[in-house]
């Protein structure tokens, strides 16, 4: 089942502006739908395509790589005889899929772009990782495009709503609230997208009128697969990637969220775990959200990375990691949907606005500061959940899983620090306003951000 993914839109993007001159790679973790739109793309945008999957394919391919890449000619004459078919020069395009498997193919780019008979696209998860390009020269000619799961727009898309996401954005835009009536329905699409996830597998199964209890079973396949992956790619650590990504959903438990390492082992230490816990970030099945010790428009320069929270790739993995074990996985579904948990949802909100703001592109950042209100002589720490850069000022925002509007944190944080900011974000369940200097969104109006 093919659903409308906006990367699409990024690849004949790609293909205008690069006339042949640089290959693509769609980058991402596994199983949202990478080699789906790559194939997609490749029968709708061009008159024929190969598909080389180095995860299945045999040595035939791989000699012809280590044997060929200095003679084209030899090359492709001999891909089309094991393919069993050839292709229309400048009007074709090859996809290396999985090319994390087969890094010599990757680094072929280089002259196979400038040979300009055919146009490239490769698809990749756990690309960046040092150890997968070690030994391989990275072509210049290779574009990035990273590919997260479906978006809440990508979800109603799926479920063939074309007129919710025009309606939000024409409500931020135009800084009107929704309405009362209007607003729940949405909500209540959104708690299905948080509840469902954007994994591909597990909205078809959604959109194809599945249990929630198949839905979940499907989720939890694709965690599996992911905590099999960390083991295979982090042997030397002896698994500790894998273990960092077991611990997401209770170390988001805890009230600030914060990653404490005492929770994969008493004995554990930051300095020992660094290397684990960017594995994860990078193979983009987490992400990562840095501390940073001054809120100024250079996030980065100010990042203190020993401090730092860790947000599951995909809220409704989460969702399914917390309920591994557990039985009526169907009423727990409902519960989420209709908005009857008893347990702290918070954790759950702010995934799923970690995960919406870092498919805008942004890196995520989150403060903490000591400040001392007029009402006590007692220092006391505050937080503001993220911080972003508007036209070279600060936008905090602060994430509320309920429709519960105090701001203590930001108004210290004005009286502490003498930065000038753009706007200041409350983002919670209740429909749009604007008071006392202060944009109230509900959660699923974080993408218009």
């Amino acid at each position: 089942m093919y659903f409308k993914r906006k990367v699409y839109d990024q690849l004949l993007d790609w293909k205008k502006s690069s006339c042949g001159k640089s290959a693509v790679l769609i980058e991402g973790a596994r199983r949202i739908g990478k080699s789906t739109v790559a194939e997609e793309f490749a029968k709708n945008e061009y008159d024929d395509y190969i598909i080389l999957d180095f995860a299945l394919e045999g040595k035939d391919i791989q000699k012809n790589f280590e044997d060929n890449i200095g003679d084209l000619n030899a090359f492709f004459r001999n891909l089309f005889v094991i393919k069993g078919k050839d292709l229309p020069e400048r009007k074709a395009v090859i996809i290396f899929d999985e090319v994390q498997l087969f890094p010599l193919a990757r680094q072929a780019i280089k002259y196979l772009v400038a040979d300009g008979r055919y146009d490239y696209i490769e698809t990749g998860s756990l690309i960046s990782i040092k150890k997968n390009v070690k030994n391989i020269l990275i072509p210049s000619e290779e574009e990035k495009l990273k590919m997260y799961p479906m978006d809440f727009e990508e979800f109603l898309w799926a479920k063939g709503n074309t007129t919710v996401m025009p309606t939000i954005k024409a409500s931020y835009e135009n800084r009107k609230p929704l309405g009362d009536a209007i607003h729940r329905k949405i909500m209540q699409l959104f708690r299905e997208y948080i509840a469902v996830g954007g994994m591909p597998q597990a909205v078809a199964a959604y959109v194809s009128g599945n249990s929630y209890a198949a839905i979940d079973r499907v989720k939890q396949g694709i965690l599996t697969l992911y905590e099999d992956d960390l083991k295979k790619y982090d042997v030397e650590e002896k698994e500790k990637a894998s273990l960092v990504f077991k611990t997401i959903p209770k170390q988001l438990s805890d009230h600030e969220m914060h990653f404490t390492f005492s929770e994969i082992n008493v004995n554990a230490r930051y300095i020992n775990y660094v290397d684990s816990v960017e594995f994860v970030a990078e193979s983009m099945m987490g992400n990562l959200c840095v501390n940073v010790t001054a809120p100024d428009v250079l996030l980065d320069l100010y990042a203190d990375r020993s401090n730092f929270k860790l947000y599951m790739g995909d809220t409704g993995l989460l969702v399914s990691q917390m309920i591994r074990q557990k039985e009526e996985t169907e009423g727990i579904y409902k519960s989420l949907i209709y908005d009857k948990l008893s347990s702290n949802l918070g954790m759950i909100f702010e995934n799923v606005v970690a995960q919406m703001l870092k498919a805008t592109g942004r890196d995520l950042y989150f403060h903490e500061y000591k400040y001392t209100p007029e009402t006590t002589d007692r220092e006391k720490k505050y937080e503001i959940d993220f911080l972003l850069v508007k036209n070279k000022k600060i936008c905090p925002i602060e994430v509320k899983s309920s429709g519960y509007s105090s701001h203590k944190s930001f108004d210290y944080f004005i009286k502490k620090y003498p930065v000038k900011v753009q706007d200041r974000y409350i983002i919670y369940t209740k429909d749009f306003k604007y008071d006392e200097g202060i944009t109230y969104i509900p959660v699923y109006m974080t993408m218009c951000l």
